[in-house]
């Protein structure tokens, strides 16, 4: 999964810089609103003898592959995408939390490698994602150990809602 998302976060930042941003601004919110139900049916809906079955590991590379792109692409939702596929292949979802984690920082990280490579990089902006992407992440893990497992997984359903309304409003205004 490592080398998947190393490759895949370089592929979607080298797409990005080769394509208009409104192809893929308009798939955004549904990714995330497919994402969100994937994650709400494996971790809220599906039946206790259907979680037996898991997502194979071949599957789940190919979909963690496709999420690294859409990470180096554009990022937003990557995690909830992570956790639909770690918690369809079987991963609790706390070890789901920290293996996402892992795979973001991978995808992100070779996906700024291609951006610096190709110049323009506004700092400014980075200064202030950064920062928050750091804040975001330590509040992360300290949830990931302290609060419900169920909580967490409702309150991961209400997120990826949020979020998916919160695109949608932002992508197909009339």
């Amino acid at each position: 999964m490592f080398g998947i998302s190393l490759l895949g976060g370089g592929a979607g930042a080298v797409l990005l810089l080769h394509t208009p941003a409104s192809l893929f601004t308009v798939l955004v919110p549904w990714l995330v609103l497919f994402a969100t139900a994937v994650f709400a049916w494996g971790s809220l809906v599906r039946r206790a003898s259907d979680r037996q079955r898991h997502l194979g590991a071949a599957a789940a590379c190919v979909m963690q592959f496709a999420i690294s792109v859409y990470g180096g692409y554009f990022g937003g939702g990557i995690g909830i995408l992570m956790l639909a596929v770690l918690t369809l292949a079987g991963l609790a979802i706390r070890n789901a939390g920290s293996t996402k984690n892992v795979l973001a920082a991978v995808i992100n990280s070779s996906a700024v490698v291609i951006f610096l490579c190709a110049g323009g990089v506004a700092w400014k902006q980075v200064a202030v994602v950064g920062a928050a992407a750091l804040a975001g992440g330590q509040a992360g893990a300290y949830a990931l150990q302290r609060v419900n497992e169920r909580v967490l997984q409702v309150g991961i359903v209400l997120l990826g809602t949020a979020l998916t309304i919160g695109l949608f409003v932002r992508y197909h205004r009339p």
